[in-house]
């Protein structure tokens, strides 16, 4: 900090300022109220003292906080010439001063920064120096390293080969070894052929028996390949090695010995449950032939394959009491229970396996193969007995279908079994595909037996249908046929009862399909021709029935034309014909609802149909390219013959619906009824009796229609049925002769026929019935009103030409001459 001299004399002593007054939190306030607090104060208590003695009465305080002096005051300061800041000399000294010790200060900052950079430099360049040589001095580290790497890394591999070398001596060695001592036993058994007595001890020692079957083994191995490669060697080396061959013999016999006794300790060891026994007894067997003997020993000799009072336990409990008739249901509870008690017997022998044999898969694969192969094949051979073809089973005795159901019951509980079986353990066996193959000769023609047992099915449902219909013709006889209303009840009628019937086979035979067929393109083929045969049955059926529906039409028309009236009759032949056509009418109308009922049916069979195939066949046959297409076209081409009868069909009753209208219209409708005398009564508004009777007639047979009929079929027919009935109408009016009164009696017709037909929803035909009414106005107007009538309808004048013609006045008002000019110009 800077100091002063403590005296009150207004001359300065110099100022000493200190570096390390700058260092740090330095404070350019502080360092200047240090410079001057000792000078300030002095001039403050001046003040203070002045402002004591003349406060009272000679100063004045000024709002911003300054010292007014009074006029007394003022006065006496211009007499006196004070200084008002005295200090400032004392200031400006100590001012200067210090600007002077701080331009010192400077230099000597200046002189240490210089001498720093000076030193700095100098240190930087020893360093960067000193860097240099300790990067050289790591490099050459470096190199050393690698150089002594190299030679670890050389003398490791020196190492290893030596240790190779050492090992490859010491296993020749343990090699020689063991091969003298295999020499020294060979040369034992080179004896003499036969000749087992004077082996050593180790070959009859049943403590050792697992030591001598190792050797002996190797020794056959040996002498075995010894004498293949002396075969193709010339004759010399040929005959010397001959003598191993005796060798070979006497091995051959003494292992065929051992395994013998062992396999005789095994059995022994296996009645006595010693688990421990039998362990070791197939440890040493497997030795022999990797033990295949001693697996197959061991499987072959389970209770399951040769006590013959299990294997006929097997089919009493599948097959029941010999004579019994079997069901599928029954059997499939009997292969549940017999498949179950196999897979615990086969458990309980897989926990013996694997306390025993050293390669447990290996034994279990021999096991499950010898169940599936003798066990379950043995049953399924009495099971499932494949019926022929040619000569099938009657249907009294279950027919094809009860082979089929054994046979997919059989299957898929003998498909547990394996699943069950592979839950157990198998080894590497693989059990779905020796299932597979159980079943391949039932398999093979597992289509053909499905679509003949649909066929003979279908067969038998016919027979039991005539039967039926056949019952009841008998028991009716021949009641109420000459009167016509039976001719249809001859029949048998379409039954949707039946097609679901041909449905739910299929349904059935679909999943044995779906059972047998793991393959997406075999599923797919055998569903196709499952299917196919519903078609056939479906398409078959409707059609006799159609065509029985269409005879029934074609008898009642046949019926119609043998009591055609003549003319010249007597009333009594004449009563009696009428009544036959009265009965023929009757059979026409019945055989009409009869057809009308065998097309609703026909059409809910298709839809049955339509809806199994779309719910249960599109998508077994969408996996396979082009299937699905294919049999879609199969069911439109199936139903063609159907359709073509049900169109043949509707066609007849169109004929037997005009027959009946134009026999109403012929024997109802009375020359009077258009040509009313002029009597001066009022005229009749009625319709004709003629054609009350058609409109009710049509009103009660066309109700089936309506029910029958939907669709683009309905409005087809009733289309249809619409123009024959407006054809036959014109001529049947050509035949009477009109006069007013008749004309407003006709126009009557007219309107309750088009109201009728009206209920067809068929526009072309309201249109014509509405020319009609139009037309019926030629035999009301005046003679000189007729051209008018046709200026905005022209394309009826061909008809009105006809109908003008059947004026009563046509002759006597000259019509022809008058109107001759609107012909020739319609022309």
């Amino acid at each position: 900090m800077p100091e002063r001299s403590k005296s009150s004399s207004v001359s300065n002593l110099p100022l000493i300022l200190d570096i390390d007054d700058f260092k740090g939190d330095f404070s350019f306030d502080a360092l200047f109220g240090n410079l001057v607090n000792e000078l300030l104060p002095s001039f403050q208590e001046e003040e203070a003292d002045t402002a004591g003695g003349h406060g009272l009465g000679g100063t004045e305080a000024l709002p911003n906080g300054h010292a007014r002096a009074s006029s007394d005051a003022s006065k006496f300061a211009q007499g006196d010439s004070i200084p008002l800041f005295p200090e400032v000399d004392a200031l400006l000294s100590l001012f200067k001063d210090s600007c002077k010790e701080l331009i010192d200060l400077r230099k000597q900052v200046d002189g240490k920064l210089y001498n720093l950079k000076k030193e700095v430099s100098t240190q930087d360049a020893k360093h960067r120096k000193t860097l240099t040589e300790l990067e050289k001095g790591v490099d050459g580290l470096f190199d050393s390293f690698a150089r002594l790497d190299s030679r670890i890394s050389s003398v490791g591999q020196t190492a290893a080969k030596i240790g190779d070398h050492l090992q490859s001596a010491d296993a020749q060695r343990e090699t020689a070894s063991q091969t003298i001592e295999l020499v020294k036993y060979l040369m034992e058994f080179n004896s003499s052929p036969g000749d087992l007595m004077e082996l050593s001890p180790l070959f009859s020692d049943d403590s050792r028996v697992a030591e001598a079957a190792s050797i002996a083994q190797k020794l056959r191995s040996f002498a075995e390949e010894d004498i293949a490669r002396a075969v193709p060697s010339v004759v010399g080396s040929a005959t010397a090695s001959r003598g191993l061959e005796v060798a070979v013999a006497n091995l051959q016999e003494y292992c065929n010995e051992l395994e013998n006794r062992l396999l005789s300790r095994f059995d022994a060891a296996s009645q006595r449950r010693e688990l421990s026994t039998m362990s070791e007894c197939a440890k040493i067997l497997s030795q022999f032939n990797r033990g295949s003997s001693a697996m197959q020993h061991y499987v072959a000799t389970r209770p399951m394959f040769i006590d013959v009072e299990i294997m006929n336990s097997d089919t009493r409990l599948v097959l029941g009491d010999q004579g019994s008739q079997t069901s599928p249901s029954n059997v499939a509870r009997g292969l549940s229970s017999l498949y179950k008690e196999i897979t615990d017997t086969v458990r309980k022998e897989a926990a013996t396996i694997m306390a025993v044999f050293p390669s447990p898969n290996d034994v279990m694969s021999i096991l499950v193969q010898r169940v599936l192969e003798q066990r379950v094949t043995a049953l399924l051979d009495k099971l499932l007995v494949k019926p022929s073809l040619v000569n099938p089973p009657p249907m009294e005795e279950g027919g094809l279908l009860l082979y089929l159901r054994m046979l997919a019951v059989a299957y898929e509980k003998t498909q547990e079994l394996a699943r069950e079986l592979r839950a157990v353990g198998c080894g590497d066996l693989d059990v779905e595909g020796l299932t597979e193959s159980l079943f391949s000769s039932h398999m093979d023609e597992y289509p053909e037996h499905e679509q003949a047992s649909l066929g003979q099915l279908y067969q038998a449902k016919l027979d039991e249908l005539r039967a039926e219909n056949q019952n009841v013709s008998d028991s009716t006889g021949t009641i109420g046929r000459s009167k016509g209303a039976s001719v249809a009840s001859s029949h048998q009628q379409i039954s949707v009862a039946v097609v679901t019937e041909f449905v739910r086979w299929n349904e059935e035979a679909l999943t044995r399909c779906t059972l047998f067929s793991s393959q997406p393109a075999t599923l797919a083929a055998n569903v196709k021709a499952v299917f196919t045969c519903l078609l056939d049955q479906v398409s078959q059926y409707i059609t006799d029935g159609l065509e029985r529906a269409r005879d029934s039409l074609t008898e009642a028309a046949a019926m119609r034309e043998r009591f055609v009236l003549g003319t010249n009759l007597s009333r009594r032949v004449a009563a009696a014909a009428a009544s036959a056509a009265e009965a023929a009418a009757a059979a026409g109308e019945s055989s009409f609802r009869s057809f009308m009922v065998a097309v609703q049916r026909c059409g809910s069979s298709v839809a049955i149909v339509q809806q199994y195939f779309a719910n249960s066949i599109s998508r077994l046959l969408l996996p396979v390219d082009g299937a699905h297409a294919a049999s879609c076209e199969e069911m439109a081409t199936a139903m063609s013959s159907a359709e073509g009868a049900a169109y043949k069909g509707l066609q007849q009753c169109i004929e037997t619906v005009m027959a009946e209208v134009e026999r109403l219209l012929s024997a109802e409708q009375k020359a009077t009824d258009y040509r009313s005398p002029d009597d001066g009564m009022a005229p009749d508004h009625r319709p004709t009796n003629a054609c009350t009777r058609v409109v009710a007639y049509l009103s009660r047979v066309l109700e089936a229609a309506f029910t029958a009929l939907e669709g683009l079929n309905k409005q087809a027919f009733l289309t249809e049925l619409g123009n024959r009935l407006y054809k036959g109408l014109l001529n049947h009016w050509q035949k009477f002769t009109f006069n007013p009164s008749g004309g407003l009696r006709l126009k009557r017709d007219i309107t309750e026929y088009g109201e009728f037909v009206r209920s067809f929803n068929a526009p072309s035909v309201d249109e014509k019935f509405e020319l009609l009414g139009i037309l019926a106005n030629v035999f009301i107007v005046a003679p000189e009103s007729l051209s008018s009538l046709f200026e905005g309808t022209p394309s009826i004048r061909k008809d009105a030409q006809r109908f003008i013609q059947l004026r009563e006045d046509y002759k006597s008002a000259k019509l022809a001459s008058r109107l001759s000019s609107l012909w020739s110009g319609s022309s």
